[in-house]
């Protein structure tokens, strides 16, 4: 497996929004045809909106499974940091940059994280700190 970075840490899963995104796309370029082209325009107008449900649905969902995930990230890293120091992080660290501190190493993450708190970095600005990169594979 290869070693991952700030260049390649990112994940964009194409294929869901391939598979999803545009079939809802077509079926709702679909609807909008058949309201302005046919006189009885009650079975576009029921596409349109089966197509605006699945198109809210394929957003919401992806952001749910962040959400929840980012959650868990938030325990990780506090119960993380808590065995390394034996001190809870500092309430000043915002969800992002615990985010962004899950990829930093066990050597790193203390003083990262006093930093963090301290001079307010960016989540990229954390990243790029990072010199011991501590790869997380199971992101959603």
């Amino acid at each position: 497996m290869k070693q991952q970075n700030y260049k390649n840490h990112t994940q964009i899963v194409y294929g869901y929004y391939l598979f999803t995104g545009v079939p809802i796309l077509v079926l709702i370029g679909i609807a909008i045809s058949k309201i302005f082209n046919e006189e009885d325009k009650s079975f576009g107008i029921i596409l349109l909106l089966i197509g605006w449900i699945l198109l809210t649905m394929l957003f919401r969902s992806r952001g749910f499974a962040l959400k929840a995930q980012d959650r868990a990230i938030r325990a990780e890293e506090n119960l993380r940091h808590f065995m390394l120091t034996g001190k809870a992080m500092d309430a000043k660290i915002t969800l992002s940059q615990i985010i962004a501190l899950r990829f930093a190493s066990d050597e790193e993450l203390p003083s990262l994280a006093q930093r963090a708190a301290t001079e307010s970095l960016s989540n990229k600005e954390i990243k790029l700190a990072i010199k011991k990169w501590r790869s997380d594979w199971h992101r959603v």
